[in-house]
């Protein structure tokens, strides 16, 4: 399948929402502030996805070949036992609110920006698995993100925008040389069906993580090495 790109996303950034995550009231005197920051990030916002469904070719002890590229890593390995196909993504704030957010000088003037793209981004994200429901009916699934375990290292990052194709010509999306990606708020992934529970953060034992969406399972985690 040749890859997809969605770029007319709806985007509403609910002022409710956003006082809840930034602790302010409408009695604030920032109120009026982050009112007009966020009436200007929702003009300007143009979030964007890059996707394809991909075949697996083949899968080893601790990898998977998808569309003739390897990806080494046994708990991917073990998550795909069940699936012949995945969906990899790149998902994007868009260049736009990157250099609008790149303008204050105002340290929780540029916080309350940066919490707004992450709004922004989430709400895409949410928008792209119910997209993939509703033309694939994928049933119960879950992500998988480079970078996210020791087991599946950022390094094959590279490995997947070679798998969606030109990134940054599609989407505005730039991988760097330490495999991070421009516009910062950005997330990349595979996502497949699977039954069951499964997140990242279950294996991972960082502590006081501001992305966790799941509790450390010490258990679970060492089901997957054990496997």
């Amino acid at each position: 399948m040749d890859t997809v790109v969605l770029n007319n996303i709806p985007c509403e950034i609910k002022i409710e929402e956003l006082q809840k995550k930034l602790h302010i009231g409408e009695d604030s005197i920032y109120f009026t502030e982050i009112e007009k920051l966020a009436v200007e990030a929702q003009l300007l916002a143009k979030p964007k996805i890059a996707y394809k469904k991909a075949i697996i070719d083949a899968k080893g002890d601790n990898f998977v070949v998808i569309d003739g590229i390897q990806f080494t890593s046994h708990v991917l390995r073990v998550n795909l036992e069940e699936n012949s196909n995945v969906f990899p993504y790149v998902i994007t704030c868009g260049t736009e609110l990157e250099v609008w957010s790149k303008q204050f000088n105002d340290f929780f003037i540029s916080f309350c920006a940066d919490t707004i793209l992450e709004i922004i981004l989430r709400s895409a994200i949410q928008m792209f698995e119910e997209h993939l429901e509703k033309e694939f009916g994928l049933g119960h699934a879950v992500n998988m993100n480079p970078g996210s375990l020791a087991d599946w290292p950022i390094n094959e990052q590279r490995h997947l925008f070679e798998l969606i194709g030109n990134v940054q010509e599609l989407i505005g999306v730039q991988i760097l040389d330490s495999y991070l990606m421009l516009p910062m708020k950005t997330v990349s992934g595979i996502r497949f069906a699977k039954e069951g529970t499964f997140e990242n953060c279950q294996l991972c034992p960082r502590e006081k993580c501001p992305s966790r969406k799941a509790p450390y399972d010490k258990e679970h985690a060492e089901g997957f090495i054990k496997h």
